[in-house]
């Protein structure tokens, strides 16, 4: 337990230095990496699984190879991806790769099931109401699916912002050059003082998308999803 305590202190004290707020090697500067590798990202996640997601949600063609692949896609181990990709082409895009492949999964299988869960009333209310197929995804099936496509959101921007610390591994940036540098050197306080980093970013990610969830979904619908 004593050490326990000693390496909370220790890793306390690294996070509070001024020394870790300042320069390359500095908290401010691998935040700003770790974002950027994220946010590009899920970027492209959210770009593939919600196309995908919104076709084979509203056309009902194609759903079950969708999910099937989707599934299959999250069966692959993250890292294993990237020491495959990396001895293709040792840059950052192998890492990105793999982070948008481990992100798109949660957001296509959301999306489709959020549009799949639409009453099927409401959408013949709205082609009733003389509605194109296109109104009726974006006015009618979209605000209703909203809570689960948002659920599908976050739950990958909180997986690509823990795992993309593996872009330390083959030598970039972001938070994870702690987790790695300290395990490479037995300094269990740059490895603790990452970890945390790391976990308060996932949490602050959570707190945003709950935020977001309040603001833009309709309050009749916000028991609609289940926190994962």
């Amino acid at each position: 337990m004593n050490d326990l305590w000693n390496q909370i202190d220790l890793s306390w004290s690294w996070l509070t230095a001024s020394a870790q707020w300042h320069g390359e090697d500095g908290i401010p500067h691998r935040l700003v990496q770790h974002l950027y590798y994220s946010g590009v990202s899920l970027l492209f996640a959210a770009l593939i699984g919600l196309a995908l997601g919104l076709l084979v949600g509203h056309t009902g063609r194609g759903g079950f190879l969708a999910i099937s692949v989707a599934n299959i896609a999250r069966a692959i181990p993250t890292f294993g991806l990237v020491l495959f990709v990396v001895v293709i082409e040792y840059s950052i895009v192998p890492v990105l790769i793999a982070l948008v492949a481990l992100a798109v999964p949660p957001i296509l299988v959301n999306t489709y099931e959020g549009l799949r869960g639409v009453d099927p009333e409401a959408k013949d209310a709205a082609r009733g109401m003389g509605m194109s197929e296109w109104g009726v995804l974006w006015r009618a099936e979209v605000p209703m699916a909203l809570p689960l496509i948002l659920l599908g959101l976050r739950t990958s921007a909180i997986q690509v912002v823990a795992t993309a610390t593996i872009a330390a591994y083959p030598g970039f940036g972001g938070l994870g050059r702690y987790i790695i540098d300290g395990l490479a050197r037995n300094d269990y306080q740059l490895v603790v003082g990452g970890t945390v980093l790391v976990v308060a970013l996932a949490v602050i990610v959570q707190l945003i998308f709950a935020a977001l969830r309040r603001i833009v979904v309709s309050p009749g619908l916000l028991g609609t999803a289940r926190s994962s």
